[in-house]
Parts: C-alpha cells; structure tokens; sequence
C-alpha cells in the first residue's frame, strides 16, 4: 500500500486513540471459497506471488440517510408487485418525483451509512477481498463530513485492533471542485485527522479533482444585466464562504462614466446584521471589481456586501437568473430574483497549500473519450476501458465497472431498454439464466484491465443501492425512470444483497483481485503430533500453520435503518475468535481454537462449532461442510459429531467426540473415520463459528456471532505434505 511522506509528518495533530495493537495479519489471500455458482477462487498456483506494485480502489458512497424522502422504496419489489409500474409515473408503489429508491435490499437491510456495525462489517470484507482504498462519493457538492467522520472513526478501531482496513480518498465534482476540496482540508486533511487512514499516491494523499479549477476566489462571475444604484437605495447579495476568506468584492459599471462613487459594506448574515466593514470608493472606473480587503480573514460561514450611497452614475452587474447557488441578490434589504456578480478571495497561502499537499489526478466523467492529458483518472467506462496514463507515460489507472448506465454511445438510465447490465458483454445484452449472476459484464471489463496491466485499478462500486425516480434524462422522457441504479441486473453494487444475486459478485471481486494482485502461497502442512487433551494446552503452542480471524469482529449491532423503517439491533456477538490450529496422527485429527477472553460455558446455546469440508469440495455437503461438531449441545467433555444428510441444512448423529475447554481455549479430538478421511495425506477445510442463527443460509457467517474465517471463507489444513491442492 501507499504511504504518505514529507509534508504529512509535518502538518495537523493525531486523533487521540488507545495505543494501536501490532498488526494482525490473518492471511485472507490464502483462504479458500466456492461460491454460489461452484467458482472456486483461485490460489497461489492460478494467481502468482504478490505484487506489491498493484493497487485497487473501490468506489464507496456515503450518502444513505443523508437524502431520505420516505421510503424505502424498493424498485425490485414494486416491478415484483407491479410489473407495469415501470409505465405508469402515478402507480401508488413509487416514491416522490426525485425521492431516493432503492434498487433492492442490502445483505445488512435498509441501513444508513453512520452504522456503526455495517462499516466495522464493510472494512472487513473489503480487506479480505483485497481492497486498498475506498473512493468517497463526493461529486453532488456534499462532503457527507458526518457520516465519513463515522466511518473513520469505525476503521481506526479496526486498525487499532490490528487489522488492516482500506485506507481513503475522495472523488470531487468533475467540473467545480472549488467547494469541496477546501472543505475537505479544513475538515480532515489540515486539522491532521485519522491520517494513517489517507490513501496516498506518489507520496501525497490522493484527491481526484482538476488543480487547474481550484482557484483563490470563488463566487458569481456571470452576468446579464447592470443594475443602477439610485440614490437612497441599496443594491446587496448574500453569499456563503466555504473556508475563511480574506476579500469580497462586486463588479461595478458606471456606464463609461467617470468620477462616480459609492459605499461598499460587510454584514454578518443578512441586511440586518452586524456591520463588519465598510469602504467608501471613490472615482469609480467602469466594470471595475471594487470590494473590502480584510485585515483579518473571517471564518466560514454567511455574509452579506451591501452597495449604498451613490454619487454620479454607478451600479452592479447583475444576472437576472438565479446562478450562484451560495446566496441571493437584494435591493433595499428585501430578495429579489437573480444574483449579483461577487468574487470572495480565500488566502492565497491557503490554496497554494492545498495545491502542496496533495496528489492530484484530474477525473475524467465521460465514459467514453478516455484521457485528454496525463494524470487524468477514470471512475467507469464503457468496454473496451482506455488506460490512463501518468506524466512518465506509465500505465497508471482504469476503471473496471460492474455495469454502465450507457445506452449505445450516450449516457444514459439503467432503466432504458439497451442499458449496459450486468449480463452486457460482447457488444450486447446476454439474455442467457445466468448471464446476470455471472456477472458477465464485470468479467469482461476485468480481463480487459488484466490484459492493460495498470498499476491500479478503480473498481465501481461497492454500496450505491439509491437512484432518484425521474420522467426525463439526457434528453429522453419516459414515464419513469432511474439513472444510475434499476434492478439486480441494471446496478453496480457489488456489496451482498439479500436473496436475488447473493454475495456472488463479491466473491467474484476477490477472484479478480487475486489474479491482479497475486496471493501468498497456502500455509505449510499441519504438524504432525498426538495431542493428549487430559494434559492440557500447553502441546499446542508450537504447532503450525495458525489460522487467524480478526480480532474485535463479533456481531454487535444497534441503528435505525432508512426512514427509521427498523432498529437494526443484533447482540449475537459474544466469543472473539483470534486463531486456530490442527494436528494429526494416523487415526485423530485434533482442532484447536482460542478466542481473545475466556470462553461463555458449553451449555450456551449455538457454542462454538466446528464445520469440516472434509473432502475439501464445496460439491458435497451443506456449502461443502461434511460434518459438524457441537451443533448438539455437548457433555462435560464428549461433543456430538454430526455427518451431513442430502447437502441441505440437516445433519444426523454419526459419533461423539472427546473435547477439552478451558480459559480461552478449546480443542476437539475427531477421529479420521468419523471424518471419512483414510489413513496418508489428506487436504481438510474448516471453520468456527459461535452463536450462528441456524438458517441454514449462507448468510448466517456473515450477519451473526462470529465466525473464523469470514462469511463463505475457509481455512485449508493439510495432513502431510503430499495433502495440498
């Protein structure tokens, strides 16, 4: 990963936090999956060594709760309940014209993005899979600050707690980011926060926005119309500064006369609030900006600049259409339609700073042109992606998406007939049963970057789910219509969804991931030793591979979801698995597991289990689990051994086995017969897993107690050197 140098060790103050634990690195590259489909992931021998030159970033959002309007409108249940729906704008199913709708339900519900156990849950995931940085969403000229500051604060204590969550950037809006790269700086980046959480590149934080747009003033520029000042009146125009501004002045005309005059004045808030400065101008020259220099900057926030008492012919340039968004024009104290040309002056010290500070790469909108200069970044395109290349000429960045809101070569709504879905590849839609949940279109644009090779790849996306309900976009009207979220198969979210596509397309990224980044090679064999488990734990300690799970990750949940629809509140979280191990003889295979406090007691219900793929293949058994162990509540110190019936969710007593518990460890003997594996080398996966729901889904690992490894992953033991596959 990136590190940041220089300037950043000099600039800003460290968030207090507990003292960091030491990294606690649990292999995630050498875990094992099959998923939904039967694609198994590849390892070390399909994906080679890791590439620490390679680097992907994930499209992040951050804007679920920040523009609730009712809801949640979910579009797949509305087309479910009524298909022609899509049809008929005033169907009672759809929310308000522009109101949020999701295009189907998230694995974690209807949550909002301040959610406390979604993004300990979100860091997890995307580190298993991988990910290095998290782009923010920040294009519609909102920063979210609040609900990014949640965020940062959930992933400093996952990295406090030793693992490693993605680290952050933000992308700005495409063609104005005057804005909100200021206030980005003076939020987090100057005041120094979370900065071991800034994702940087060459060196500096990364921020994708156009330097060149970034300039020392910010205001209204246009005009239209000059307004005459008469005497005894006032012209005025209320603006908002982003970040502490130094001067504010107005255009003013004279209509070419000369030695004209007139008073300009600085109020706080309004007409009515404080007078903060004031300047009589004298000989006025036409169109000239005429406005109050500041002896001290004044803060952020709300002002007023009134012009007043003229002599001779003088005015203000004026537009008569409501242009600049930060204010509104005045004559006489009251609101009038239009606003008025103003330019606030920020401290030059302060942008040349910014301009220090980061690495800027130059975001490129379109979907289709591909780079106009060096150091441009793409965020989706459209098949075949261009490669973008840095100032060296070097392969730098591409975009890899899971579908386009593209119909032919336009920009257009996933709802239209001819959008880029997740099944689009080769030119056309693939109307085949599983074109969608393969993820054809992801497939395709991955391979393209795997043949370019660039040196990081920008994934869209992770977590959108909302698109605002219109009639018309981009010149084409329909009833109803939603631009850059639809359907399951007209989206672009790869975060596990509840029913419909499932977590596919996540395992699909860690596959993708893989084979860019390469992966380390798969533990060593399980030592080989009798473990006597009347004598203790103490046998265990030198015994290799040991198999790790975070550290702090149990399920622990309490939020209100979308439009306070539900509570999200899940307590299942009780033992903190850390680290596993395995020995073997000719007749026992032995588990061993610890979790980081003492162990609850075995008459607890649903107490750590253990799920065996003994075979090492996913086609046999509930999701590949052959046998379970402590499904049935055990003895004092016999558990009961369960073998699968039918590959579903059903299992019958096959043996009982010898355990040990005490502390915070736990170890089970299991004899190879009962595990089915014959005496000579064998490949075994396996999990724990505490206080699971039983569902029977393989959603349960991932929503509820802890288990280890994560959500569909498994640990690979090998018994004897020969037993590796």
């Amino acid at each position: 990963m990136n590190k940041c140098t220089g300037l950043i060790g000099l600039i800003g103050l460290i968030l207090p936090l507990p003292a960091p634990a030491e990294p606690w690195d649990t292999f995630p590259d050498t875990w094992v999956a099959t998923d939904s489909l039967g694609r198994i992931l590849p390892g070390f021998d399909e994906a080679g060594p890791p590439r620490p030159d390679r680097t992907v970033a994930m499209f992040y959002f951050l804007w679920l709760g920040a523009h609730v309007n009712g809801g949640p409108y979910d579009i797949s249940r509305i087309l479910a309940k009524e298909p022609g729906a899509i049809q008929n704008k005033a169907s009672p199913p759809w929310g308000p014209m522009h109101a949020p709708h999701h295009w189907g339900e998230s694995i974690f519900g209807y949550y909002l993005t301040d959610d406390a156990g979604v993004l300990r849950k979100h860091a997890q995931m995307l580190s298993d899979a991988g990910v290095d940085a998290i782009v923010f969403d920040v294009t519609n000229q909102i920063t979210y600050k609040p609900y990014y500051m949640a965020l940062l604060k959930v992933f400093a204590e996952v990295k406090r707690d030793g693992s490693r969550p993605p680290q952050v950037a933000f992308l700005c809006p495409f063609g104005a980011p005057g804005k909100v790269v200021p206030e980005l700086w003076r939020d987090l980046y100057g005041p120094g926060l979370y900065k071991d959480l800034w994702f940087c590149w060459d060196g500096k934080p990364l921020i994708l926005a156009d330097p060149a747009l970034l300039a020392d003033a910010a205001g209204n520029v246009q005009q239209n119309t000059p307004v005459a000042l008469v005497p005894d009146h006032t012209l005025g125009q209320s603006f908002t500064a982003v970040q502490p501004f130094a001067s504010v002045a107005g255009c003013l005309p004279t209509w070419t006369e000369t030695g004209s005059a007139a008073t300009l004045s600085l109020h706080r808030d309004g007409p009515k609030g404080e007078r903060l400065a004031s300047k009589r101008h004298e000989a006025v020259a036409d169109n000239a900006w005429l406005g109050l220099e500041l002896k001290t900057p004044l803060p952020a926030g709300t002002y007023y600049l009134e012009l007043s008492a003229p002599s001779g012919k003088v005015g203000w340039w004026s537009h008569s259409g409501d242009v600049y968004p930060g204010g509104h024009a005045f004559a006489d104290g009251v609101p009038v339609a239009g606003d008025r040309t103003i330019r606030i002056g920020y401290p030059e010290d302060e942008t040349a700073r910014i301009r220090r500070f980061f690495t800027f790469r130059k975001p490129q909108p379109d979907y289709f042109k591909g780079p106009t200069q060096p150091d441009m970044w793409s965020w989706l395109e459209v098949h075949p992606q261009h490669v973008f290349r840095n100032a060296k000429g070097e392969k730098e960045q591409m975009a890899v998406g899971v579908a386009q809101n593209a119909v032919g070569g336009r920009l257009g709504c996933l709802s239209e007939a001819g959008a880029r879905g997740r099944g689009f590849h080769a030119g056309a839609d693939d109307d085949t049963p599983d074109a969608v949940s393969r993820g054809l279109n992801f497939a395709e644009q991955w391979a393209r970057a795997l043949q370019e090779d660039p040196r990081l790849v920008f994934v869209t996306g992770w977590n959108e789910w909302i698109a605002g309900r219109f009639d018309e976009f981009n010149g084409v009207r329909l009833p109803v219509m939603f631009v850059d979220q639809f359907d399951p198969g007209h989206s672009r979210d790869i975060e596990p969804m509840k029913g419909g596509l499932g977590d596919a397309f996540y395992y699909q990224l860690v596959s993708s991931v893989r084979r860019y980044k390469g992966v380390r090679k798969p533990p060593p064999p399980c030592t080989r030793r009798t473990i006597r488990l009347e004598d203790g734990f103490a046998a265990w300690k030198d015994v290799e591979p040991e198999f790790r799970d975070d550290v702090g990750d149990p399920v622990r949940r309490d939020h209100p979801g979308w439009n306070n629809v539900a509570r999200y509140v899940n307590a299942t979280g009780r033992n903190d698995i850390v680290a596993a191990r395995v020995a073997w003889d000719d007749r026992t295979v032995w588990f061993h597991v610890r979790t980081k406090d003492p162990l609850t007691p075995p008459s607890d219900p649903r107490w750590m289990r253990l799920f065996v793929d003994a075979d090492a293949d996913a086609r046999t058994g509930w999701m590949g689990y052959d046998v379970v162990v402590n499904r049935a509540p055990p003895g004092p110190k016999t558990a009961v051994l369960e073998r699968n019936a039918g590959n579903a969710y059903r299992w019958e007593k096959a043996a009982e086995v010898e355990y040990r518990v005490a502390g915070n460890e736990l170890a089970v003997a299991v004899p190879r017969a009962a595990l089915g594996i014959p005496d000579g080398p064998a490949t075994i996966d396996f999990k724990w897993a505490d206080n699971i729901r039983e569902t029977g889904e393989w959603s349960d690992f991932t929503l509820n107690g802890d288990a280890a490894p994560n959500d569909r992953f498994n640990y690979r033991a090998r018994l004897g050197a020969e037993g590796g596959r």
